[in-house]
């Protein structure tokens, strides 16, 4: 008798520890809603992750940046920490030939980049605001490039998207 209710019982916790693993919810203590963000490949080949909005994410990203080739990282000057402009139009080009390398929209003020080595011109622009730098990559070592928008310009009408007369319907 004591077998079987021991039988029973350890069915019971395989269901309950099943229906927690696939429908996780607030029965859970210490769950985590927060996870990091995904690994995308650009169009020409490049893996690269955006992120950083979040504080957890932020830390994530900063904690992995030195296991990824580069590293752009987006801001305001003067602006509160954390700001950035949203999204930001990223294209990186060979700087021997002008090949194009990766082109992106960054959604985040951190992103990661496996570029292969070589040197690199990265352009970075949000509206009619655009800034380039060189960012050398070498095998083994993380680069960063550090693009610094001025804080004088409107990002958020600068990110919604234009109307026109036709699209409001008059």
């Amino acid at each position: 008798m004591n077998t079987r209710l021991a039988s029973a019982r350890s069915r019971i916790r395989a269901v309950a520890l099943c229906a927690c693993a696939v429908f996780p919810g607030p029965w859970i203590a210490g769950a985590q809603a927060w996870s990091h963000p995904p690994i995308r490949v650009a169009p020409q080949g490049v893996e690269y992750m955006c992120g950083g909005a979040v504080r957890e994410e932020s830390q994530f990203l900063r904690m992995v940046s030195p296991r990824w080739a580069a590293t752009f990282v987006f801001a305001v000057s003067r602006g509160p920490r954390g700001a950035f402009p949203v999204p930001v139009q990223v294209t990186v080009r060979d700087s021997y030939n002008g090949y194009l390398a990766m082109e992106i929209r960054a959604t985040g003020p951190l992103t990661l980049a496996r570029l292969e080595p070589g040197t690199y011109d990265v352009e970075a622009m949000v509206g009619g605001i655009s800034m380039t730098q060189r960012l050398t990559v070498v095998r083994g070592a993380a680069a960063t490039a550090l693009f610094v928008f001025p804080s004088n310009v409107d990002f958020a009408a600068l990110s919604q998207t234009a109307r026109t007369m036709a699209a409001l319907g008059e």
